[in-house]
Formats: structure tokens, C-alpha cells, sequence
């Protein structure tokens, strides 16, 4: 079951919306069946705003869902909302990148692009102060070490019970540029090699002589397959950042898009071996 209040929320709108679909059942009769207006439909599945298990219920009825997937669904709908999550060392992600630390956590597999930095989920801790000490990347209100503790949070899903299957292409550009200087940069490198040890990590390099269309390789973004607990459907979201905000694509043809780019650059990089055998021999050179 998903364990973040946002994702139960995204998972719960999604098959409701699937379910009032399939049963050819539009709109505005689902608000008549719950005295609302219609936008109040169009915004619980939109996930704009929660809806109460007493109106999950009416809805599973109206739908014709069966028990165990009307369960399900209220099961969500008691799960949605938590107050506090983003209190403390927490409240340093900005609100656009809130969504995508819920979606991670809940997320079975994680396929992410990146052409200039090292991924947050395999930053060291100097590595990632690095990145901040001069303090154009901070807020006034924030602080480094904040901000390594929050991060350091989110690498605890590489090696939890049940951890997620993530697979990264990292340009040649990560690996070279100099974060923090030669020894931050072979310490940061030793560790992405110790991470390719792990049974549910792979990481493959894209290197500069790759024979790829220079093109793709411009474009940083994570695919994300969250899976719906008790039925078929899922969720599956594109994450493309800019510099202070983001765009969750959930789109069929946006994700399949960003799909097909994807096999294309894992494709043109070097195998799982010969990205490890790449990554020593870096450790080596720098400095």
C-alpha cells in the first residue's frame, strides 16, 4: 500500500476517474448521486482536493466496484492527508519538489537522465555541501547541513526492505565536472561504484564519444512507475526539472515519449561492467 499521503491521493483520484469511465457514467451524474457540484468531481480527480470515505463509498457503489476494490479505495481516502510531514529539516525542499519526494518513495522502479550533476539519490554528503557552499544554490532561510539531512533522507529508499529498481544514465559531463575538487570527486566516484553493487541500482555512463544523437542527451528527467495497490492501473509520471520549478507529466503520449528517449540513451551508453570499469578508471585519474 502506498505510504505517502500525496501519492494516496494521486492513486485514488486516478481510479476513480478509471472506474466512473468504465462504467459510462459522466460527471455531472456522479455529483447528482452526491449533492455536489460537478467541479467537485472534476477536482478529486484532477487530485486537487481529498474526498471523504463516505463519498468514496457512495462513489464505489455508483461505479459498481466490487468490495475488495471499494476496500481499497477507502483505504486511500483514510490515508490522505497528514499534517506535519513537511515540518523540520523537511521543510527545506521547495513546495514544486514535494510531489516528486512523495512520488520516489511509493515509486517500484525510478529510470533517471542526468547531463551535469551527479543524481541526488548517489550525492555523498561532501559532495552534496559542495554543490551549496557557496551559497548561490541556498535560500537565505536554509542552512547546508539542512539540506545534506534531507537528502541523506531521501537515499534511505536505495537500501530499505522493499527498495525500488532505479536505473540512471549519467552523461560524461557528471563524472568529469569537478564538484569540490579532486578528492570530493574520487570519493564521490568510489561510492558510485559501491552502488553498483547493489542488486536493485544500475548505472550506466553515456560517454562523450558515444555514437547517440547529441541531442538526447540535453534533456534530464526521471520516469516513475508507482504501482496501485488491489488493481490493474498505475501511476506513471515524467520528471523534468528546471531551475526553480518542475512538470510532473503523467500524459500516455509524454511518458511514452520521454520512454522511447530513454531506451535510446540507455542504448547508446556503456553496459553496467564497462560503466563500473569507467567510473575506477576516473577515481584514478582525478588529481
Amino acid at each position: 500500500m502506498a505510504t505517502t499521503p500525496t501519492v494516496r491521493r494521486l492513486l485514488l483520484s486516478n481510479e476513480l476517474k478509471r472506474l466512473r469511465e468504465q462504467a459510462g457514467i459522466d460527471p455531472d451524474k456522479a455529483a447528482r448521486h452526491l449533492g455536489c457540484r460537478t467541479s467537485k468531481i472534476s477536482r478529486i480527480e484532477l487530485a486537487q482536493s481529498s474526498i471523504q470515505a463516505g463519498d468514496v463509498k457512495l462513489l464505489s457503489e455508483l461505479y459498481g466496484a466490487e468490495t475488495d476494490h471499494a476496500e481499497v479505495l477507502l483505504d486511500l481516502a483514510r490515508g490522505q492527508n497528514q499534517r506535519g510531514r513537511w515540518a523540520g529539516y523537511r521543510a527545506v525542499y521547495p513546495d514544486w519538489f514535494r510531489l516528486f519526494v512523495d512520488l520516489e518513495r511509493d515509486a517500484a522502479a525510478l529510470k533517471s537522465v542526468e547531463v551535469e550533476v551527479i543524481p541526488g539519490l548517489l550525492q555523498t554528503e561532501n559532495y552534496i555541501r559542495s554543490l551549496f557552499e557557496d551559497g548561490h544554490m541556498l535560500d537565505p532561510e536554509d542552512d547546508i547541513e539542512t539540506i545534506v539531512l534531507a537528502r541523506c533522507e531521501r537515499q534511505e529508499l536505495l537500501t530499505r526492505q522493499d527498495p525500488p529498481r532505479m536505473s540512471f544514465v549519467l552523461s560524461e559531463s557528471c563524472v568529469r565536472r569537478q564538484v569540490g575538487g579532486p578528492e570530493v570527486m574520487r570519493e564521490q566516484l568510489h561510492h558510485l561504484i559501491e552502488m553498483t553493487r547493489l542488486r536493485n541500482v544500475q548505472i550506466q555512463v553515456l560517454p562523450f564519444n558515444a555514437r547517440s544523437n547529441a541531442g538526447h542527451i540535453a534533456y534530464r528527467f526521471t520516469l516513475l512507475d508507482i504501482p496501485a495497490p488491489g488493481f490493474g492501473s498505475t501511476l506513471d509520471f515524467v520528471y523534468v526539472e528546471s531551475h526553480d520549478d518542475a512538470q510532473y507529466l503523467d500524459a500516455h503520449e509524454s511518458v511514452s515519449s520521454h520512454a522511447v528517449l530513454w531506451d535510446r540513451l540507455q542504448a547508446a551508453a556503456l553496459g553496467p561492467v564497462e560503466s563500473r570499469d569507467f567510473l575506477v578508471e576516473a577515481a584514478e585519474q582525478m588529481g
